[in-house]
């Protein structure tokens, strides 16, 4: 194996998370391919689809050429527009089709992993001709493919992997989000903290700080008397950080206290992914 090993842990979350959706949709009927998924305006296929196009752009593959409908209500930017496109070139293709192309997605990355000997800081290509470091491109993949793993099992009904390591980069990725949540976009107060204690299958404590000038930082050390706190379970935290549901929706999975407008605001302000 030459990946470097800052490198591993992504892919290793990301062969978990690939492996777990080709058996959840390796044996699906017809029907199936179109249930609804908690990503937004998406089914079955349209999460496969951009499985496959995110592995595709990994390859280094050519995007597809193809114009998008104009009554897409989801797509609302540049970025959607970018990433719409892998999945609506794919709408009318069979269950068959889809898991062949899957498989030999899967396959050509596989092949592709186990000969790359670049350095993570080796520049590559991102969406929308964004420029990224390798680290940065395959920390981003195996935390969209974690997340779309968890959307098929939703929609599936074929709960599971809430802590593969799929999850702990997820985690790791929301956190380094979480600063500019609260004190920017949520305005928290100066020289205040905000805590989150989170349970189940991944269990953190976590303080976001906003010191005198307004700047959050996070922290491992709980805040004595927070200007608010939130308790709340790791399936829900990720789901309104990925903006899979609405805090009105969770509101008995969330427990808010302290300055509850701050929360409030917070909470309308939590998701963090485009």
């Amino acid at each position: 194996m030459s990946l470097h090993p800052t490198l591993q842990p992504y892919a290793d979350a990301w062969t978990h998370s690939i492996d777990a959706i080709s058996e959840l949709v390796q044996q699906l009927v017809e029907a199936d391919w179109n249930r609804r998924t908690p990503c937004p305006g998406w089914s079955v296929r349209d999460v496969v689809s951009h499985v496959i196009g995110l592995d595709s752009e990994m390859l280094g593959d050519p995007r597809p050429i193809h114009t998008l409908p104009r009554d897409l209500f989801h797509v609302t930017n540049d970025h959607q527009r970018y990433t719409e496109m892998q999945v609506d070139v794919r709408r009318h293709h069979t269950a068959p089709e889809m898991t062949a192309e899957l498989e030999y997605t899967v396959i050509r990355r596989n092949r592709q992993l186990r000969n790359e000997s670049r350095d993570p800081g080796t520049k590559v290509r991102g969406p929308l001709g964004a420029e990224l470091t390798l680290e940065e491109a395959m920390r981003n993949h195996a935390f969209e493919m974690w997340v779309h793993e968890q959307d098929l099992r939703t929609a599936l009904g074929r709960p599971g992997d809430l802590d593969s390591p799929g999850a702990y980069i997820v985690r790791d990725v929301l956190l380094d989000a979480l600063p500019e949540v609260v004190a920017v976009r949520a305005n928290a107060p100066r020289s205040s903290a905000v805590v989150f204690d989170v349970h189940g299958p991944v269990e953190f404590l976590r303080t976001i700080r906003i010191d005198i000038q307004g700047r959050g930082s996070l922290e491992t050390v709980p805040a004595l008397g927070p200007a608010a706190s939130f308790a709340l379970d790791w399936e829900t935290y990720v789901r309104l950080a990925c903006g899979r549901v609405t805090p009105e929706s969770v509101s008995d999975r969330v427990k808010a206290e302290g300055d509850l407008e701050l929360a409030s605001a917070i909470l309308r302000n939590f998701t963090v992914t485009r």
